[in-house]
């Protein structure tokens, strides 16, 4: 069907009408909403300040629950939704359905636009030309803010009589040409049929998304996240759900993709802050290669195992113990200690064991009075018990431990080799030397700073391992007391109550559903550290074996199975890059294939027509080519342009690029990186800097290499630096 300029813009004055009718109903609803929460604080407002009467309780649940559910709609209706309604499906001459990001219907309940998480709104995903469900024509909406600037048009049922017209050249193309901002935008509007499969998958068990770079698993996943959250909101909601991925660098790239979506109930957590649950900090420092190697490997679970078991006191002639009674002498050696402790550690963990440990030692000492010196028992078991001695050696026997003060304690080779002898003599090496720093750290305050990421995992199990002290619980004042405020009391101060925690109660937070980003990164014990949080969730797990950057796959392929198990269980592979043109992904296709043949090479559907652009320096001239070429870098895009260098580089070229006079003009398009910052990023124009160098500082070698040289939408750039050895794939 022709179609010309005027029937253009009339069908875009037509689609306007609507998208103003959603807008106005909006209104109204966030009106209602602010109406609804001015209602709920006005049902209950108590100027008394130390005492509630039992009658007022109903009202304070009626107020609790306006506010709550008033609270829960204007977050959804505030919501920036750029680009609300984006999409349209016709399914007969009768039956037009748009949608949107959320659902809104007019005064008479009617459905002005569908949320996309909708049953309803699947087709919209689904449909093709050869299974169009029902749908004559599907159209994508290009909105700015509230106004529809464009149309893009998809005929699907070529069979059906039909006089709608047809316009534009395909929403998906159109979207994957558009400058890069530098945080990552939902494809909401333009999800594929494949990436549609796999958002919708059941929440139980294990959804596995895999595929190679550019396949959009990340926001398929993300777009999976919301999806749940939507249909399955009472649990997930509740249980909560957490994001886990590989750095601060990358959480900050997503963070606005499910709030855009309309979801924010959701914790976004690089894989370094995991743990801050319990261990109250969070780690963005990466070890080298080696030492990242060999924490990650469930050797270390061996290794810290001992090292809990492995007493503080270092020479052996103090570990022992010698109290005297009525001039006897009653002592234990090491062995008989040793026993003890391993007696004990078999059923108490090491914070919770020393009540029982020094009963234990008690007893054996007792065993050793001689049964001919007169005493009574009671009073022989009284001066064992409160003698100074013993009482010195058990503060220095069995004292409560943190974490940070057990695995600092790896600083000393000489520990490494005692409770590291089933290591190689190299990663014993490389473990001892990655503490170095603890040697200048203050001894007398908790040490909290100067460990990595690799690290973080290791302090979470040694925390499982050593379990909570005991400890007092707080007093906390239910009410407050003076000032002129009036107080609003809600049913939670009625109810709340402080309790003690118990014994081996978790201090873990858990989750309902966790979701994995780069999976093929996650080391084994990371996997332990993750799953402590999500021991009954359910799980999303993305990621590419070819891009892993722990190169014991064997390892990570053991833990997956492990946490996969005989549950339920799906994996869904995304076959087409809509990132990388052909050009730039042939190149690093010939790279991969190397040293991972079986590599999973997804089919890259867009080409620019210009090859990468190769070229060298030396060190001496490094700042010369750089600058030339991301100035013409610079020219040849219009979004953002990623360095992406190796670690030893990364503060050089910061400074570097924030300093120079010729690229201030286009600073806030620069973004400086490390291959691991950058997995799961993408930039319109990339500059690879030295890749010998990478290959040689980060774990995974080529296949972090491979990272790198997947990162680019447009242009890519690669700058050898004195050496090229990376090339020889390409001759």
């Amino acid at each position: 069907m022709s179609t010309s300029r005027a029937d253009l813009e009339r069908e875009i004055a037509l689609e306007q009408a609507h998208v103003d009718k959603v807008y106005a109903n909006l209104n109204t609803a966030t009106a209602n909403a602010k109406s609804m929460a001015r209602q709920g604080r006005e049902i209950f407002l108590s100027d008394r300040t130390n005492f509630l009467r039992e009658e007022d309780s109903t009202a304070l649940f009626e107020r609790d629950a306006f506010a709550y559910q008033a609270a829960r709609r204007l977050a959804v209706l505030d919501s920036e939704h750029e680009g609300l309604v984006f999409g349209r499906i016709d399914l007969s001459p009768d039956e037009t359905r748009y949608i949107g990001r959320i659902g809104v219907r007019d005064k008479e309940y009617e459905p002005l636009v569908i949320d996309w998480r909708a049953p309803a709104a699947e087709p919209f995903y689904r449909a093709t030309q050869a299974e169009p469900m029902g749908v004559v024509r599907r159209r994508v909406l290009r909105c700015r803010d509230d106004r529809v600037v464009g149309i893009e048009d998809d005929l699907l049922d070529g069979s059906a009589e039909t006089s709608l017209p047809i316009f534009g050249e395909g929403a998906l193309m159109a979207a994957l040409t558009r400058a890069r901002g530098r945080t990552m935008r939902d494809i909401v509007a333009t999800i594929q049929a494949e990436q549609d499969e796999a958002i919708r998958a059941p929440y139980q068990g294990v959804t596995i998304i895999s595929g190679g770079p550019g396949t959009g698993k990340t926001v398929v996943a993300l777009h999976r996240a919301a999806y749940l959250l939507y249909t399955n909101r009472a649990r997930l909601e509740k249980g909560g759900v957490l994001v886990v991925g590989p750095s601060n660098v990358f959480m900050n790239y997503i963070e606005r993709v499910l709030p855009s979506l309309g979801e924010d109930s959701v914790t976004l957590k690089a894989i370094g802050s995991a743990a801050n649950d319990v261990l109250g900090f969070a780690s963005e420092r990466v070890d080298d290669a080696a030492s990242a190697t060999v924490k990650g490997s469930l050797s270390m679970l061996d290794v810290l195992r001992r090292l809990v078991r492995l007493p503080l006191i270092d020479h052996p002639e103090a570990l022992r113990v010698r109290v005297t009674v009525k001039g006897e002498v009653l002592g234990l050696g090491e062995a008989e200690l040793n026993r003890i402790r391993d007696h004990v550690l078999a059923s108490t963990k090491l914070n919770r064991g020393r009540a029982m440990a020094f009963d234990a030692v008690v007893q054996a000492l007792l065993r050793k009075f001689p049964d001919d010196v007169s005493i009574e028992p009671a009073e022989l078991e009284e001066r064992v018990r409160e003698h100074p001695s013993l009482l010195m050696f058990m503060n220095a026997w069995w004292p409560t431990l943190s974490a940070t003060r057990v695995l600092a304690r790896l600083a000393d080779p000489a520990v490494v080799a005692k409770v590291g002898d089933r290591l190689t003599a190299d990663e014993r090496t490389a473990l001892a030397r990655s503490y170095a720093w603890v040697a200048g750290s203050d001894e007398g305050a908790e040490i909290v700073r100067g460990w990595s990421v690799a690290d973080i995992a290791l302090l979470d199990e040694l925390v499982d391992i050593l379990g909570q002290a005991p400890d007092e619980a707080e007093e906390i004042d239910l009410f407050l007391e003076g000032g002129d405020v009036a107080e609003v009391l809600t049913t939670a101060d009625l109810l709340r109550q402080e309790r003690a925690r118990e014994p081996d109660e978790d201090p873990v937070t858990t989750y309902a559903h966790i979701l994995v980003d780069e999976g093929q990164d996650v080391t084994p014990m990371q996997w332990r550290m993750l799953r402590r949080r999500g021991p009954q969730s359910s799980w999303t797990i993305v990621g590419d074996p070819a891009q892993s950057s722990y190169p014991r796959q064997d390892e990570t392929a053991a833990a997956m199975a492990d946490l996969v198990g005989r549950g339920q269980s799906r994996t869904f592979t995304l076959s087409t890059n809509y990132r990388s043109p052909s050009e730039v992904f042939e190149l690093a296709a010939k790279v991969i294939t190397q040293v991972f043949p079986d590599a999973d090479l997804p089919r890259a559907v867009r080409s620019t027509g210009v090859e990468p652009h190769l070229d060298a320096t030396s060190s001496a001239d490094l700042h010369g080519a750089l600058r030339e070429h991301l100035i013409d870098l610079a020219g040849q895009v219009n979004g953002t342009i990623g360095v992406v260098c190796p670690p030893s580089m990364l503060k050089d070229v910061q400074l570097f690029v924030m300093e120079d006079d010729r690229l201030r003009a286009f600073e806030d398009r620069l973004i400086v990186v490390t291959p691991l910052q950058a997995k799961g990023l993408e930039y319109d124009g990339v500059l690879v800097l030295a890749p010998d160098r990478i290959v040689e500082e980060v774990p995974g070698r080529e296949r972090v290499l491979y990272v790198a040289l997947t990162r680019a939408t447009q242009r890519m750039t690669i700058l050898d630096v004195d050496t090229s050895t990376w090339r020889a794939p390409l001759d």
